[in-house]
């Protein structure tokens, strides 16, 4: 018992003698006016859950962003994906201290305070930076100002209307609510105005440029009551350079490479039909490929669509040219071999005394042939063309609509007869690149000033 008593007293001089090394005027010559702030001063009797000017007021709240980059921008799900830093500022009058400094307190300690519940209502998927700490600020100055600061990612929605594609110009915004505090216990402002947004100007996108930007304020209603927004409004032209030498230039080659084969001779049916084939193909690989990173809803046809539409129909149109100069050519050579065995019996027959009588003044008519035992009977029919009074008398009277709806259909089956196939192939080389000329001014002037 005695030794432990001992060692109770060893123990308790030491501690003693160890409390003497310490000034003892450490803490007794420095009273709470002379502390500096600190978050345990400032939270004495501070409850985080009432907003500052509870029951006198809306509480005012400032807003600034930063807008660091705009990663994505995608048509498919019609949304862009933005890193932010939003900056909020309010007064609590229940932070005040004395001086005219400001205190920065670890971003860890915002469960301390009260936040206003800031959301974005358009907001998809959104994270908070945590590296190497959760990237927050809270600066607190002498007059209650609380400064809070956030480093977002958030990917937003953005209604397009892509009529236009790719000369579209899109204006997506950025809104800023509040999820449970209304318009009588909050007030949203921009802090500056338009210049409360920074990073737009020098901002630097793959396929759209920031061509401008205005915020503004309002008030979004619900069902639940009127809640404070804010908003950004900015407009992204997209930079057409890329698709004019992506699809646009090689569509206009296609169509091009189709007008060869009006110089290729109607007689090669195999390069005139690889050609017109080949053109056919590549082109529905373009379109195909053009679709690829666009929306597949029908509501939206596209000015990309249209023109690749063009151009298929110009290469087709190449392509049923030259099947229907084809057509005709073998329909006139047809005409031409009867024309020579024609000829041929009429060498053969000139011993015997019979002379063919051929006629084919149109290539669909049948060719005639007789002899001369039939020339009374031809000699009659053109003595009844000369007197039409004694034609009308053996005719009947009710023949006459029956004619006249022959004459007028054979009249019209003219207009398709071509007389010389080459003249198709050298219409072609002047029309074609006229019509596609004349469709593409129209189709530039439409989509660009329009």
């Amino acid at each position: 018992m005695s030794i432990q008593l001992l060692m109770l007293l060893i123990f308790f001089l030491s501690f003693t003698q160890g409390g003497c090394m310490f000034p003892s005027n450490h803490w007794g010559e420095w009273n709470d006016s002379q502390l500096q702030p600190t978050i345990q001063k400032l939270m004495k009797g501070y409850n985080r859950y009432l907003r500052p000017n509870f029951n006198e007021g809306p509480v005012e709240i400032g807003m600034s962003l930063d807008i660091a980059s705009i990663d994505a921008i995608s048509e498919i799900n019609m949304d862009y994906t933005a890193t932010i830093f939003l900056r909020q500022r309010w007064r609590d009058s229940r932070l005040v201290f004395p001086g005219n400094e400001s205190v920065s307190v670890d971003g860890r300690l915002v469960s301390l305070l009260w936040i206003p519940d800031t959301f974005i209502p358009d907001s998809k998927r959104s994270f908070l930076h945590d590296v190497t700490v959760e990237n927050r600020l809270i600066r607190i100055f002498s007059n209650g100002t609380v400064l809070y600061a956030l480093r977002i990612t958030a990917t937003i929605a953005c209604n397009m209307d892509l009529t236009k594609y790719p000369m579209d110009k899109q204006v997506c915004t950025l809104q800023l609510e509040s999820w449970g505090y209304n318009i009588q216990d909050v007030v949203f402002y921009w802090t500056r105005g338009n210049d409360s947004v920074k990073g737009l100007d020098t901002l630097r996108l793959a396929q759209y440029s920031v061509e401008s930007y205005y915020t503004s304020v309002s008030e979004a209603v619900y069902e639940t009551g009127q809640y404070p927004k804010l908003v950004l409004h900015f407009s992204l032209r997209r930079n057409v350079l890329f698709f004019i030498l992506e699809t646009y230039v090689p569509s206009i080659l296609l169509v091009v490479l189709s007008w060869v084969s009006f110089w290729i001779s109607q007689s090669s049916v195999p390069a005139r039909t690889c050609i017109g084939v080949t053109t056919v193909l590549t082109m529905t690989t373009l379109m195909m490929g053009a679709r690829t990173s666009l929306p597949n809803a029908n509501c939206f046809i596209k000015a990309i669509d249209v023109y690749l539409g063009i151009c298929f129909t110009f290469i087709f149109g190449a392509l049923l040219e030259y099947a229907c100069a084809h057509f005709y050519t073998m329909q006139h050579q047809t005409i031409e071999d009867l024309h020579r065995e024609l000829l041929r019996e009429f060498t053969e027959a000139n011993g015997n005394g019979s002379i063919p009588i051929v006629s084919s003044r149109q290539p669909n008519q049948s060719v005639e042939v007789g002899s001369p035992a039939e020339e009374p009977m031809v000699q009659s029919m053109n003595s009844d063309t000369k007197n039409p009074a004694a034609s009308k008398e053996k005719v009947p009277s009710q023949g006459c609509g029956l004619s006249s709806v022959k004459d007028a259909a054979r009249r019209a089956a003219s207009i398709f007869i071509v007389e010389n196939p080459h003249n198709i192939d050298r219409h072609a080389r002047t029309v074609f690149p006229l019509a596609f000329l004349c469709v593409n001014i129209l189709y530039w002037l439409y989509y660009l000033f329009l």
